[in-house]
């Protein structure tokens, strides 16, 4: 009975001090919802003991007595400890979610460009199949019987073939970046072998378009790569810059070294592409404006380039420059270059 009454005579005056100091608390961090969650954990932490310490002082009457003492310095060491272990954990749940957050994002991307990819790769593969269908059907049938009309239909045939053969060497090949399995045979590449390889390559193709390759360097450095797959780095850029090109516009390629990268370019005179679509031009399936999408292909090209500069750890990026766009890409240096250069 002592005990219920004492409990009943300091009860008031523990309740009437220490809620006001809890509510105070919940409005702080209905205030503080949108802030960093350390500082959110910190008032969290607080609250709790700022009320507790209010209800002794007023259990006490303000009478500073051992008991009160003994209450301070309990909580004033309780809130030495919880305080930075509130802040840490707030950060670190911070930092966590953050990362949560960022790999969903990551993951709604990586799903809407698969969606992306198979709605255009459906398409665009069958345009070629209807077209060898309907020609194969006209043989078939004996509807073109002319010795030069059969001629051209097993040539349009054959062109059809090599542009679906295209599209899955494509598939394949972002299959193998995507899954990690590229594994690269590194030796000293001469850059200069590799783009008078690509320009060999695609010059048939730009002289049908109207469109001049020319490269504009004196010193070619040498680069730590794999010569297959540099040479498929520079053809798809040549290809997409010839394909976005206009005729009687040029394709200009230059070289050079950056400290211990070096450098190459590809400036093409496609007018330039939106700031918005910049940042996506690399990725998988991704062709820009409707003019963009008009265009042969699967929309793979840089995507393969990017992921294979990438495999030699270096970077490509791409901006409008002068009457088209840039695209540069830094790869390291062979160790033997880069001693020369120093």
């Amino acid at each position: 009975m002592d005990v219920i009454t004492e409990l009943t005579h300091v009860a008031p005056y523990a309740i009437g001090l220490s809620l006001p100091v809890a509510l105070t608390g919940a409005g702080l961090l209905y205030a503080l919802r949108h802030r960093s969650l350390a500082t959110t954990l910190t008032v969290l932490v607080l609250t709790p003991l700022l009320a507790t310490l209010a209800g002794v002082l007023g259990v006490t009457g303000f009478m500073f007595g051992p008991q009160l003492t003994t209450a301070v310095v309990i909580c004033t060491a309780v809130a030495v400890v919880t305080v930075p272990v509130a802040v840490l954990l707030g950060r670190s749940i911070a930092r966590r979610s953050v990362w949560e957050r960022e790999a969903r994002a990551r993951e709604r991307a990586a799903e809407e460009s698969r969606r992306e990819l198979v709605a255009w790769i459906s398409h665009d593969l069958r345009t070629p199949l209807a077209g060898i269908r309907a020609m194969a059907e006209a043989l078939a049938d004996g509807v073109v019987d002319e010795p030069a009309e059969v001629c051209d239909y097993a040539t349009r045939i054959r062109g059809e073939t090599e542009r679906l053969s295209g599209m899955v060497e494509d598939l394949f090949e972002l299959s193998r970046i995507t899954a990690g399995a590229v594994r690269l045979d590194l030796s000293a590449v001469p850059l200069q072998d590799v783009v008078s390889e690509a320009v060999a390559a695609e010059n048939p193709l730009a002289r049908r378009r109207g469109i001049r390759l020319r490269t504009d360097t004196d010193a070619w450095p040498v680069v730590a790569g794999s010569d297959p797959e540099l040479a498929r780095v520079v053809r798809n850029l040549l290809s997409n810059a010839i394909r976005h090109t206009p005729p009687g516009g040029s394709v200009v390629l230059t070289a050079g070294s950056d400290g211990a990268q070096a450098l190459f370019r590809v400036d093409d005179a496609c007018g330039g592409i939106a700031p918005e679509d910049l940042t996506r031009v690399f990725d998988v399936a991704f062709r820009g404006s409707q003019a963009r999408r008009d265009e042969a292909g699967a929309g793979l090209g840089l995507a393969i380039a990017r992921g294979l500069v990438q495999a030699h750890q270096g970077t490509i990026t791409a901006r409008n420059h002068g009457p088209g766009c840039r695209f540069e890409v830094r790869l390291p240096l062979a160790p033997a270059d880069r001693g020369g250069l120093a």
